[in-house]
């Protein structure tokens, strides 16, 4: 039993990283940048999902009106309203899953780094990163200042904290004000419970740099996709139910029937009567 309780599943990842960590530091010499460079080197590796992410969420949160008026006519039937709902995102190519797949995917890799780091303590206590063990890191009290990337550093944190707000404040579009409204307070309570545990569990500053460096590049990142499919998204395509709302009105309390609405339609399309007469007229 004692082999299979030792079994890591990601230690495969863990010796990767702590690989792809000292063959860095071997051009650069710091595990400082190191740890930024491996931080732009999974940004890059994930820039694909990431993208596709972004383009699902934009492409859901412009269904949300639509889901809102099938969730309004189905209150009462939930199997219409996930079979319609489901059909709505088939037909526009959006998928809501989408949104938590690169979180999933990228789980593993901050587990890992954690534990990499933890690994290699002893390397990152001799390792320093501009103001991390300078001069001035010993003059400022309180060990507010790191003497090294294996403790922790507050001012980091703190950068850490802030790059937090200002990524979720400014780089996820809303489409409408109670989403703009969400945004603004996950704004404050993800950055302030990430600050939270830091201090409570003293998170060395090497994680906290790589952290920091990811949310950076993920900020560029999201400010590109931003310029990019945000300020002209692609057209999606109505959903049928747009057809058959109007249908359903008529069927109620202004008398019309379905055939009368239809004909009514297709008379002002330019294929009935109405049409037609005023083609043979135009001849005359």
């Amino acid at each position: 039993m004692t082999p299979f309780l030792a079994f890591n599943p990601l230690d495969p990842i863990v010796q990767a990283l702590h690989f792809g960590l000292t063959r860095i530091d071997s051009v650069l010499h710091s595990y400082g940048w190191s740890v930024i460079v491996l931080a732009l080197i999974v940004k890059a590796c994930f820039w694909p999902l990431n993208t596709m992410q972004f383009k699902s969420m934009l492409k859901t949160q412009k269904l949300a009106p639509q889901v809102k008026a099938l969730q309004a006519r189905y209150k009462n039937d939930k199997e219409k309203l996930n079979e319609e709902t489901m059909k709505l995102y088939k037909e526009t190519g959006a998928n809501p899953l989408m949104g938590c797949l690169p979180i999933l995917l990228q789980m593993p890799i901050l587990i890992s780094l954690y534990m990499a780091i933890n690994t290699d303590r002893t390397l990152f206590k001799l390792s320093t990163w501009l103001w991390i063990g300078s001069p001035a890191s010993a003059a400022v009290p309180n060990h507010i200042l790191a003497a090294n990337l294996s403790q922790p550093d507050y001012v980091l944190l703190v950068l850490y904290v802030a790059s937090m707000y200002f990524s979720i404040r400014f780089t996820s579009p809303a489409m409408d004000e109670q989403q703009a409204q969400q945004q603004r307070i996950m704004a404050f309570i993800s950055p302030a419970m990430v600050g939270f545990f830091g201090l409570k569990y003293q998170w060395p500053s090497a994680l906290i740099l790589y952290w920091l460096a990811f949310n950076v590049f993920s900020m560029g990142q999201q400010f590109y996709l931003i310029n990019k499919y945000h300020r002209n998204p692609a057209a999606i395509g109505p959903h049928p139910e747009k057809t058959v709302a109007p249908v359903a009105l008529g069927a109620g309390g202004n008398g019309k029937s379905d055939a009368t609405i239809s004909a009514a339609v297709a008379d002002n399309g330019t294929g009935g009567p109405r049409s037609r007469r005023k083609r043979r007229g135009s001849r005359r």
